[in-house]
């Protein structure tokens, strides 16, 4: 996976056996959350290790249900829409399953909520059992393919996360409105797939993107979260937005970023 700082991370058998170097040295979610003030590899291998004592991540004892982990993340929006009737289903990327289609919004949580940026896993056989093998795409990583497979479901409205530029442009351009796209894990995305994201996605995550953060002064149609902010890139993300406010009681960011990431890249 990519894990803190986009840092490659490498987890076998249940234990850290690779940790590289990560590409920013500062996130104020870690620091609010973990009390991390620098990320580098000691920080980076505890946290991943800490994350496998606490819910079991990429090993078969994983749990699968969560409740909300931060007040605005992707998978708590994807869950809160499912929850209120907006969205039928989510095509996510987990450890130990890969791609899948979920309906069940704790478990939206469960996979979304506390993991990184997912780059290949091979599928656990209790956790592939957890979502319904024939949900999965047997450990592989393909979110048009998942799209397919829950149209083929029979569900409707979906959303589906994306890191790639070219898998937002494939997406909109197979399913048009069919599909509600989430941008995820944009930290050190280059210029091209931050235009892409924008003009693709419904719903941007800022992470440390430099691109993505410049790009949203100019199209995004919403924003909340100043340190690691959620853009609106379409009127559907921007509703799905202010629904979420509301359930929580919450203003608009003021745009001000008072302790973003460092450095974005």
């Amino acid at each position: 996976m990519e894990a803190m700082g986009r840092a490659k991370v490498v987890v076998e058998d249940g234990k850290v056996v690779e940790v590289g170097e990560p590409i920013i040295e500062y996130c104020p979610l870690f620091k609010r959350h973990r009390g991390i003030d620098r990320i580098d590899e000691r920080s980076i291998r505890e946290n991943i290790e800490f994350r496998i004592r606490d819910f079991g991540m990429c090993t078969p004892q994983r749990d699968m249900r969560m409740e909300d982990f931060l007040s605005f993340g992707v998978s708590e929006l994807i869950c809160m829409g499912v929850e209120e009737g907006v969205l039928d289903a989510a095509v996510l990327v987990g450890d130990g399953v890969g791609t899948c289609v979920v309906d069940e919004p704790a478990m939206i949580q469960g996979i979304g909520g506390r993991i990184s940026g997912i780059v290949s896993t091979e599928p656990i056989d209790e956790l592939v059992e957890a979502v319904g093998s024939a949900r999965c795409l047997g450990g592989e990583i393909d979110q048009v393919a998942g799209a397919e497979l829950a149209f083929s479901l029979g569900f409707e409205r979906v959303a589906v996360s994306v890191a790639l530029g070219d898998d937002a442009r494939a997406l909109r351009e197979r399913f048009g409105d069919r599909v509600m796209t989430f941008a995820v894990h944009t930290t050190g995305c280059d210029r091209s797939s931050a235009e892409d994201f924008f003009s693709y996605c419904d719903v941007v995550t800022g992470c440390a993107s430099l691109h993505v953060r410049q790009l949203a002064k100019e199209r995004a149609l919403l924003q909340v979260g100043e340190r690691v902010p959620v853009y609106a890139a379409t009127e559907k993300g921007k509703e799905l937005m202010e629904m979420k406010l509301r359930q929580l009681g919450k203003s608009p960011a003021r745009g001000d970023d008072e302790d973003p990431p460092r450095p974005l890249v």
